[in-house]
């Protein structure tokens, strides 16, 4: 997030027993091409990484617990929401 920023987090349970955890951040925000490429491989906006933090995330999420990985909502300059679904 650089600097000083907050992290939120908010569980939710669905009417058919799934669980969603939202998590915010206050950080730089994406747009909405940048959102669609985050979970690729080797995806990065930073200066030095390897891109594979939210790839390998997702992938875990998904093939190990059976649930999902996504960008809830995101705005330049405001933060982005990232939401897992874990499966009832």
């Amino acid at each position: 997030m650089g600097g000083i920023g907050h992290i939120y987090l908010r569980l939710h349970e669905a009417p058919e027993g799934d669980v969603w955890i939202d998590i915010q951040d206050t950080g730089k925000g994406m747009s909405k091409s940048q959102a669609k490429k985050v979970f690729q491989p080797g995806y990065t906006t930073k200066k030095r990484g390897w891109g594979l933090g939210l790839t390998l995330a997702r992938r875990i999420i998904e093939d190990y617990h059976r649930g999902k990985l996504l960008v809830k909502e995101s705005e330049p300059g405001v933060g982005t929401t990232f939401r897992i679904v874990l499966r009832a």
